[in-house]
């Protein structure tokens, strides 16, 4: 009996182990980085012109924020607020790792600092980071997949982001769900430094939009405030167009 109990324990540490094998394998095998700069990069294009709708909901009000968008690779973005009309004529500018906001009311240009990234953008749940982009889930974290799981009849691969020393992001880790085969970035976590969720994004209502298929409705939920969330969502978005870096030739 003693002989059978321990060659059954044998048996199942040599099957945990090939298991634990094999999914290192499979690790190694596809190209983790190259998933997540194809899912990030289905948002950005080499340039874009956009119109988006930003609902912020909170447990007593609503407010719905209207934009235009323009963005050329990763180092140049310009957001338009066309309403309410209170906030018309707002503009965000990012240029390389600088990032302004013009507001016609006083008619003022206000850089806005590094340290501020974390901040809410327009008192909604997307951080100033989120909006325009500054970092690149690709190129300014370490990928690690940490398993498969299936969200909305997507099979998915769950992928772990831990940020370079020197990367110029606000998150201290986030969690990616990425669909196989699809690419569709379908799902994330984003924690602070210490290790707290702070908000999920949950993307979804997936769409051909110009020249690609992807998710148009973006979920930003806080951890810790109930009944708040913020809606993102693609009314209409071309990819690859030109676009001057001054953006002085783009129509408003």
């Amino acid at each position: 009996m003693k002989n059978f109990k321990a060659i059954n324990i044998k048996l199942i540490f040599i099957f945990c182990l090939s298991a634990i094998s094999a999914f290192t394998a499979f690790s190694q095998e596809i190209n983790i980085e190259n998933i997540v700069r194809k899912a990030d990069e289905k948002f950005r294009g080499t340039s874009s012109i956009g119109e988006l709708t930003m609902i912020i909901e909170r447990p007593t009000w609503s407010r719905t924020v209207s934009m235009k968008n323009w963005t050329l690779g990763n180092d140049y973005s310009l957001i338009y607020i066309t309403a309410p009309a209170k906030e018309k004529g707002q503009v965000f500018l990012k240029r390389d790792k600088e990032m302004w906001n013009w507001v016609p009311n006083i008619e003022r240009m206000i850089k806005i600092p590094p340290s501020m990234m974390m901040q809410s953008w327009m008192g909604s749940d997307f951080t100033n980071d989120d909006l325009v982009k500054e970092s690149s889930m690709a190129d300014d974290y370490n990928q690690k997949l940490q398993g498969e799981e299936k969200i909305d009849n997507y099979e998915c691969y769950k992928i772990q982001l831990i940020p370079h020393d020197d990367a110029p992001v606000v998150w201290g880790k986030v969690i990616m769900w990425i669909s196989k085969e699809e690419l569709h970035w379908l799902k994330a976590e984003f924690y602070d430094e210490d290790g707290y969720l702070v908000n999920t994004e949950i993307l979804s209502d997936i769409k051909k939009m110009d020249d690609r298929v992807m998710p148009t409705r973006l979920e930003m939920i806080p951890a810790d405030e109930e009944g708040n969330k913020t809606i993102l969502i693609f009314n209409k978005i071309d990819f690859d167009v030109k676009i001057d870096e001054s953006f002085s030739r783009n129509r408003i």
